[in-house]
């Protein structure tokens, strides 16, 4: 009987998804949503980097975030000052809304920031925003101010763990 216990446990825990290993960004074969509600109209004005998901002995690094102007239909203008993995990353130029709740910038390096940016999350005032990357090179979480309050933090950072990110790895930027 103890055998048959011990087999149905080992099954059980077979089932679980793995853990991310420590430097891993993101657990591989970890299914990802984006905000399929997500509104793009309401992108537009400045956005502050106050978090980042970034490998272990990743230098600190300093970012200001975002601004979206001239929101026209799916098109938009961007200039960026981000940390990406621990590592900086700007950029000015035109960015399209790609999907339901996913932004690319058009002009950049589609294995680094113009990755697609899937919106995990967006609190129903738009002042808080998850952003992460299928490949999970990069994850961070935005906010119209540099203060997070810490539900809106907490609420982002839960999103990042059930889309698989190692939110171990989450760091604040500044």
């Amino acid at each position: 009987m103890h055998r048959l216990i011990l087999a149905g446990l080992t099954l059980l825990a077979a089932c679980a998804p793995a853990p991310a290993p420590t430097d891993a960004l993101r657990r591989e074969g970890t299914p990802m949503y984006s905000n399929a509600t997500f509104d793009p109209a309401r992108l537009k004005g400045k956005w502050v980097q106050v978090a980042e998901l970034a490998p272990a002995g990743a230098r600190p690094c300093s970012a200001g975030g975002l601004t979206i102007s001239d929101v026209r239909g799916s098109a938009f203008t961007v200039d960026a000052d981000l940390c990406l993995a621990g590592l900086p990353a700007g950029y000015a130029g035109p960015g399209q809304i790609s999907g339901p709740g996913r932004i690319r910038l058009t002009a950049a390096d589609p294995e680094g920031l113009g990755a697609e940016w899937w919106v995990l999350w967006v609190d129903a005032d738009y002042r808080t925003m998850a952003i992460g990357t299928p490949s999970g090179r990069f994850g961070m979480i935005l906010n119209r101010t540099a203060d997070l309050p810490a539900d809106r933090f907490d609420a982002a950072k839960e999103i990042l763990d059930w889309n698989g990110y190692n939110t171990a790895r989450l760091r604040p930027v500044g």
